[in-house]
């Protein structure tokens, strides 16, 4: 027979034993079952096993933090913090698990502990000393009657002494009634409510927003890791990442398999993490990896489908073949995985992807505009664009070529100020469709160029039905759906949509950040931050990701806080104009005109609506929609967004703005 569950688990470095030892007496006393032997085994697998199964089972974790473990990254008490975050993710947002205590003066930010230690408020116990308040709060949560023990560890003010409150925020200039009337209403919910602007998701945990819990794991799962290049020519990079692309294409056709989206696969790349550790962030219940080596025309391909929760291994095979084979390469790995998983390919699935490409340098060079075109910047997409144009010169009926060429001139053209780029975009966008009229990826790109730059929103809305009928799980479809859903103003549906979407690639920074961005435009404020927060982890260098969160911040009433996040954007017009708006916020006129002043300067032909944003911030309606009539001149992108930019809110209620409205043909 096994050794009863405990109810409390205390965990906690050896040097603060004897403080644990003072809080287990506490609890003991008054009845409460606690799991606390100093001469318990630690170590080895039978101590692993008997941690893991009380961690599991324990009703409450009480982790012990002090400079001890502030200062170790190392030791039991680790392993067993990492076990209990983990949980979290399993178990209903709503339900406290995590009862962090700290025995010293430890600070409750910038400390290394798991993420789910931070988004609660931490209980001071100087060295254990224990009061019946704290024993009594113990006893509630663990009491099944409704009580402390269904509400939000994050919105609770414990009633013993925590972290120190969150300080004011610095007022906004006088220009901005509109915005000061809504900071005014935010500051109302008190600070409790932004207690969580510390939520950071842990690189070791599953993702999801406040409130929503993880969902279950699929027994018919998995996900495809980066192929190892083993070749001694580090160029055939490209190749090996090919092949894994190409793995996650042909495999996403299966109906009844979910596959995580290439962008959250190669999250992994080159980083040390376990199989079971990533397939859990990926929420698979099996993992694919494997290996190339390329010697001349000769190709040796090597992998293994494991079992992630026990790390079994179910197939494995090596392949030695020309590299003219490759395609039929992914094939014979993806019909042997399908049949290790025992679902099977249905009859519309295509034998070989959404290639439709047999030549292999046209091949790699798509695959290398795959990869520049995802820094979203000018740089990024101007290479990018070079690449596709190359896999087209060597293969003129390249299909996915001319879709992901579309959208790369597209965005390289807008940030240039180039209309004459946006129509050659539109092309592209055409070519792909009339050589592949069944991949949804054409008209995907040419629903994104309809409603961003042309305002054909009936156009955009019938290009992305049909990417939809033809691509339901592709979430870069889906990505597309849930931007021109948020232009339409339909708020709710472009959340559930994105949602979708991250379920399929929950590594994606783009989606994260899209949700933030719906969130914020919502008014909750912490789900937006936990999203961006999020794409900020994936992406640390994210243009779009770090100028949402600036906005963020700003509505939130933190200006100073804005200011540094805006500083941190890597794109001029972007940086310049948000540090223009937070400088004005914090009533720093001369910082805030020489910012308006060099984004005019430099960027008047290619970010009117940015500049726009800042008059319209500070007040200046007549400047600002002189700039939004130039950029709807100029053809900017922003536009496609302006009903729900919370930047111009304060130009609602004119005539003229709503008169622009009408002339972009969107709903009122």
């Amino acid at each position: 027979m096994g050794e009863p569950n405990r109810a409390v688990f205390l965990s906690y470095a050896s040097e603060d034993a004897a403080a644990a030892r003072r809080i287990c007496d506490a609890l003991r006393a008054a009845g409460i079952e606690v799991w606390f032997d100093q001469s318990e085994l630690r170590g080895g697998d039978a101590w692993d096993q008997k941690i893991r199964r009380q961690i599991r089972d324990c009703a409450l974790f009480v982790p012990i933090i002090s400079s001890h473990t502030a200062s170790r990254h190392e030791g039991y008490f680790r392993l067993e913090w990492d076990l209990a975050d983990q949980r979290t993710h399993m178990i209903a947002r709503d339900r406290a698990f995590i009862v962090p205590v700290c025995t010293d003066s430890t600070p409750d930010s910038g400390t290394d502990v798991p993420e789910s230690f931070v988004r609660v408020q931490w209980t001071r116990l100087p060295g254990g000393e224990t009061p019946p308040a704290f024993v009594d709060r113990v006893a509630r949560l663990l009491s099944p009657e409704p009580s402390e023990a269904t509400t939000s560890n994050t919105a609770r003010t414990p009633v013993f002494a925590t972290s120190r409150p969150r300080t004011a925020h610095a007022a906004p200039g006088k220009g901005s009634r509109p915005v000061l009337l809504l900071i005014a209403a935010v500051a109302l919910l008190g600070s409790g409510f932004f207690a969580l602007d510390k939520f950071v998701l842990s690189r070791h945990s599953v993702a999801s927003l406040p409130g929503e819990s993880a969902s279950e794991i699929p027994e018919k799962s998995i996900a495809v890791l980066p192929f190892v290049n083993m070749s001694s020519d580090k160029e055939q990079e490209y190749f090996s990442d090919g092949l894994t692309e190409e793995m996650i294409e042909l495999l996403g056709q299966v109906p009844d398999l979910r596959v995580p989206a290439r962008t959250s696969s190669f999250y992994f790349k080159g980083k040390t993490e376990t199989i079971a550790n990533m397939a859990l962030q990926l929420k698979v219940a099996h993992v694919l990896e494997g290996s190339v080596r390329k010697a001349g025309k000769r190709l040796r391909i090597t992998a293994q489908l494991i079992r992630a929760d026990n790390g079994y291994h179910l197939w494995s095979q090596t392949y030695d073949r020309d590299d003219t084979d490759v395609f039929a390469v992914q094939d014979d790995i993806a019909k042997a995985v399908v049949s290790a998983l025992k679902v099977r390919l249905t009859e519309g699935t295509q034998a070989t992807g959404s290639r439709e490409t047999t030549n292999t340098e046209a091949y790699n060079q798509y695959l290398l505009g795959r990869q520049l075109d995802r820094r979203d910047s000018l740089e990024g997409y101007r290479h990018a664009v070079e690449a596709y144009r190359k896999a087209i010169a060597l293969d003129p009926n390249y299909a996915a070529a001319y879709a992901a060429l579309a959208i790369a001139g597209a965005s390289a053209a807008d940030l240039k100020g180039d209309t004459g780029g946006i129509e050659h975009a539109g092309r592209d966008a055409e070519k792909a469709i009339a050589l592949a009229p069944d991949d949804p990826s054409g008209y995907s790109a040419r629903s994104f160029l309809r409603f961003t730059w042309l305002w054909d929103w009936s156009g955009a809305q019938a290009d992305i039905e049909k990417a939809l009928i033809l691509g339901p799980r592709n979430p870069d479809v889906l990505l597309q759906y849930g931007r021109l859903l948020d232009s339409l103003g339909r708020l709710p549906e472009a959340i559930a949509t994105q949602k979708k979407a991250t379920e399929l690639d929950p590594l994606s920074s783009g989606g994260w950040e899209n949700i933030g961005r719906y969130y914020t435009e919502k008014g909750d404020y912490v789900a937006a931050n936990a999203a961006l927060l999020r794409a900020i982890e994936l992406e640390p260098t994210s243009v779009y990701a770090l100028y949402n969160l600036g906005r963020l911040r700003l509505l939130q009433g933190k200006a100073q806080e804005s200011l540094g996040m805006f500083r941190k954007v890597d794109a001029e017009n972007f940086r310049q104009s948000g540090i223009a708006i937070a400088e004005h916020t914090l009533r720093k006129a001369k910082e805030a005109q020489e910012a308006l002043d060099d984004v005019i300067a430099k960027h008047a032909q290619d970010s009117a609506y940015q500049i726009a944003q800042v008059f319209a911030w500070r007040g200046e309606t007549d400047k600002a929609l002189e700039w939004l009539d130039r950029a709807y001149k100029q053809q900017d992108g922003g536009l496609a967004g302006i009903k729900a930019d919370l930047f111009l809110m304060s130009l609602h209620a004119d005539p003229r703005f709503n008169a622009l409205v009408r002339k972009l043909k969107l709903p009122e």
